[in-house]
């Protein structure tokens, strides 16, 4: 039986990458709602391919927590589960402090390069008012610091809760309508500040308060009450 070529696979596999990058950005940038549903064949039509990367790149965005398939086999974006936020609000504050304070103790000269590349690239982002590339770089940038802190199961949780967190922060970003404030750039500053002088204690306060102000300002967010107030 003769196998397929490489270069086949190489294109189906391109092709669900494409298809995910499209959906990703569409499900983080609130263009895709949660609960709205995910039509194979008009996305399908609309990229001008076939189904099977589009099923292969479902998958995928289901592994991530974007996407959940229904018991009809039909797929919708995956809803934010508002009623329980506190948990993760909690859990995301934690791993700020454990994986800031780890890197303050156990970085090298080589990670602190890195999480400053991760930090110019963040900034960069936050000037061009580029909201899916702030989300972007913004995970780089403390998943460096988590990897600084030379502990791989608190590296593989921050990351975990950094990408579940993705659309809560597109919605922080919203919050600021993309243009966030120079003195949140600096929030990553003062951090590196820390870690580089091995300021432990330090580096666990400014995470903590950049974690607060964070959670602050995505509660303020949905509680802001939106009634239009009309005279009858």
């Amino acid at each position: 039986m003769t196998s397929k070529p490489k270069t086949a696979e190489r294109k189906r596999g391109s092709g669900a990458q494409f298809v995910y990058s499209i959906l990703r950005d569409e499900i983080l940038d609130l263009t895709l709602l949660p609960g709205s549903p995910i039509d194979e064949i008009r996305l399908s039509e609309r990229l001008s391919m076939s189904r099977t990367p589009i099923r292969e790149a479902l998958v995928r965005l289901a592994s991530e927590g974007l996407v959940t398939t229904l018991p009809n086999r039909s797929t919708v974006v995956a809803n934010i589960d508002f009623m329980n936020l506190h948990t993760f609000f909690d859990a995301m504050t934690l791993m700020y402090r454990v994986t800031t304070r780890l890197a303050a103790q156990f970085h090298t000269p080589a990670d602190m390069a890195k999480i400053r590349a991760r930090q110019a690239e963040f900034a960069k982002a936050v000037s061009a008012q580029d909201a899916l590339s702030m989300i972007a770089t913004n995970r780089e940038f403390h998943a460096e610091i988590a990897r600084a802190g030379r502990n791989p199961y608190y590296e593989s949780l921050c990351l975990r809760l950094l990408d579940e967190g993705r659309r809560l922060l597109r919605m922080y970003y919203q919050s600021f309508d993309d243009q966030l404030p120079s003195e949140y750039v600096q929030e990553h500053e003062d951090l590196i500040a820390a870690i580089e002088v091995r300021d432990i204690g330090r580096a666990d306060s400014l995470a903590e308060t950049h974690a607060d102000q964070i959670v602050g300002q995505i509660q303020a967010l949905i509680s802001r009450d939106r009634r239009q107030h009309i005279e009858l």
